[in-house]
């Protein structure tokens, strides 16, 4: 009988797993430090950690920085309608989080003239990239940061916005790196974070790199940070803004 129980258990980790790995799975824990947990039987799209029930994806190196770059991205993802949605002002500092290429970087650049673009990411391969094409391009308001994985290692006090675009399920501190970015906003600064939509199983992207607005909500109230709306303007990605308190 015990045989059969141990059985029982692993086969519904396995159906949890392929039924998309978000669900909390009673298996394979490794360690439990009270914000994270471990476990050794995960998703092989995700990391095997595990932050309020959600399993944190794995992140897209450096080796993928074409696909960043796709000439379809316009179609697909609209970003000149994400762009106006922030509203943002000439003189607002703004933070690229998990930068990358600088996709979003250099579009922001021109719509803060008087201001300033943070572009962070934590792979230094991203900002040997982000460097060569601001040389190019003589773009000079765009400030490469190299983060790391529980520190954005933005100035405190000093950002506006902080934008991130399909970066935050990547997380491997989503905790520490939120709490860093909430001390560098500005009082009253913004939050803005543009992901596949987790409720609509018809997107096409790998489960783990979509969230749902519950979920996103939840992570995001905990560090201190006000849902104030989600904006409905883009084809498949949630447009959730957040402030943070005066």
């Amino acid at each position: 009988m015990a045989i059969m129980m141990r059985w029982l258990v692993v086969l519904v980790g396995v159906i949890g797993l392929l039924l998309g790995g978000c669900a909390a799975l009673p298996i394979g824990v490794m360690s439990d430090t009270g914000v994270y947990q471990e476990r050794s039987i995960h998703h092989p799209d995700g990391i095997g950690k595990f932050y309020m029930g959600r399993e944190i994806a794995q992140v897209m190196g450096h080796q993928g920085a074409a696909w960043l770059e796709r000439s379809s991205r316009e179609l697909e993802e609209r970003p000149n309608l994400l762009l106006t949605a922030l509203s943002l002002q000439p003189t607002d500092v703004v933070a690229d989080i998990g930068a990358g290429t600088g996709y979003f970087s250099f579009r922001l650049s021109p719509l803060v003239p008087q201001g300033k673009v943070f572009a962070v990411d934590i792979q230094p391969e991203m900002l040997d990239i982000i460097r060569f094409l601001q040389q190019e391009n003589q773009i000079e308001n765009v400030e490469p940061i190299l983060g790391t994985e529980a520190d954005p290692h933005l100035p405190p006090n000093s950002t506006d916005l902080a934008l991130m675009v399909d970066a935050y399920h990547e997380f491997a501190y989503p905790k520490e790196m939120m709490e860093g970015i909430v001390q560098a906003l500005k009082p009253r600064g913004r939050v803005v974070l543009a992901e596949y939509r987790g409720e609509n199983p018809l997107i096409p992207i790998k489960g783990l790199h979509k969230m749902t607005q519950r979920q996103v909500k939840r992570e995001l109230h905990a560090v201190g940070l006000e849902w104030e709306e989600t904006k409905n303007v883009l084809p498949q990605q949630h447009l959730m803004i957040f402030r943070k308190p005066a």
